[in-house]
């Protein structure tokens, strides 16, 4: 009954999501990009018996990229059908794929759409990364006979009490998913309040990936020719970035430190580049580098899939998403290009990597931004004041490794033979 209501919002939506498209395609065109596969619609023929793999947004596919690369391992010609929601998601996603491969938006969820979906494609198994879990999709899969599964699991306290609020449509559609393998005991426990079967504690995915070394050395040669230590904001959020600069500005020696922001959106680069200007500072951003950074107070991270080059450069990392109520973004990056990280009170999305970080040296916690921007320029600017840090950083990411082979290994015993 309450799915059957669900479904007649999700199809009574379905112009607002495609005049939501129309908005968000201005400025990112890649949300124009094949908008009928949205609603079930596919211009070219698909061969069954892809591994699908589904892969929201920009995070979630590099976590999609690194148990990729394993499958291949354990079944070199495997074909994979990859889907988004995100345009970014899309446009990374496009790196991993090899002939063969697929790729398609994920469809909305409406019970129409998803079976056409499932009909064309007819993929031998689903696999939802982290947090995606949709009630059409999942009860559609089951009664298609497609087995779905939710891989490198997270849910939060917060998403918990969300889901139980909303217990009569959630309870059924975790319930109804073939295995849930979540990142740690945590998570496990709250998948198995919301209704999930939980057949395995597999750790995060995102320690198994291997920073771009190329990138790395690039970042670590250009640090080496500066003068002054360098404070990065990584993956900072809509509301951050004014009260970094703020803090900056009342820093007593701020020209002492080199200052690097890389914005977790790409569509709020110019956004994030007016936002230091108006605040006083001179201003360069990445994409007008011709041989490394220059003189401007503040430089704007505005490229995509160099977030190597950009750890490898700094000294210290403040966490983006965690000086405002957002849940913080993962830190596992940072630590496996031996980055220290300093990050504010809000870290529930990746709560016990925070945690962990924290335990083994490779993360501190501040109360604010001000106290965040104070102590990484300390950190930077002592003699040899993040070494220690940043040796626990990559100790730290070594000590949890092994997701990624667990993860394949799982999706292929659901899976079984590839066809054809």
């Amino acid at each position: 009954m309450i799915r059957g209501v669900y479904s007649l919002l999700a199809v009574a939506a379905q112009p607002f999501v495609r005049a939501k498209l129309k908005r968000r395609g201005v400025a990112e065109p890649g949300y124009l990009q094949a908008v009928e596969e949205r609603f079930g619609s596919y211009e070219h023929p698909a061969r069954p018996g892809a591994i699908w793999i589904h892969a929201v947004s920009l995070g979630e596919t590099r976590a999609a990229a690194i148990l990729v690369r394993e499958l291949r391992k354990l079944e070199p010609d495997v074909r994979i059908l990859l889907t988004h929601g995100t345009a970014t998601g899309r446009a990374e996603g496009e790196r991993i794929l090899r002939d063969g491969d697929m790729q398609a938006w994920l469809p909305w969820d409406t019970v129409h759409a998803v079976r056409k979906f499932l009909n064309h494609f007819q993929p031998r198994i689903g696999v939802l990364m982290e947090t995606e879990v949709w009630p059409n999709l999942v009860a559609e899969a089951k009664a298609h006979g497609t087995p779905l599964v939710l891989a490198n699991a997270r849910m939060s306290g917060k998403s918990l009490k969300q889901t139980l609020r909303l217990a009569g449509l959630a309870r059924p559609a975790y319930a109804a998913l073939t295995a849930v393998w979540a990142q740690t005991d945590a998570d496990a426990k709250r998948f198995a309040q919301a209704g999930a079967t939980v057949k395995g504690v597999f750790g995060n995915l995102k320690f198994d990936a291997a920073p771009d070394e190329a990138q790395l050395a690039q970042g670590r040669a250009w640090r080496a020719a500066l003068a002054k230590p360098v404070v990065m904001f990584a993956s900072s959020r809509e509301g951050e970035e004014g009260q970094f600069f703020g803090a900056i500005r009342e820093m007593p020696d701020r020209k002492g430190t080199r200052w690097l922001v890389v914005p977790r959106h790409p569509q709020r680069f110019d956004e994030v580049a007016a936002l230091a200007a108006a605040a006083g500072f001179t201003v360069s951003r990445r994409s007008a580098w011709t041989s490394g950074p220059d003189a401007a107070d503040v430089w704007i991270g505005d490229s995509l899939g160099e977030m190597a080059l950009y750890y490898g450069m700094s000294d210290v990392a403040l966490l983006g998403g965690s000086f405002e109520k957002l849940g913080g973004q993962n830190l596992i990056e940072a630590a496996a290009c031996g980055c220290p990280v300093v990050m504010g009170p809000h870290t529930f999305n990746f709560a016990e990597a925070a945690e962990l970080a924290e335990e083994a040296g490779a993360a501190l916690r501040v109360g604010s931004m001000a106290q965040g921007v104070a102590r990484a320029c300390a950190m930077a600017g002592a003699a040899g004041g993040t070494r220690e840090a940043s040796r626990a950083a990559l100790d730290f990411f070594a000590a949890h490794q092994g997701a990624a082979h667990r993860t394949a290994q799982a999706i292929r015993a659901i899976a079984g033979p590839a066809i054809g």
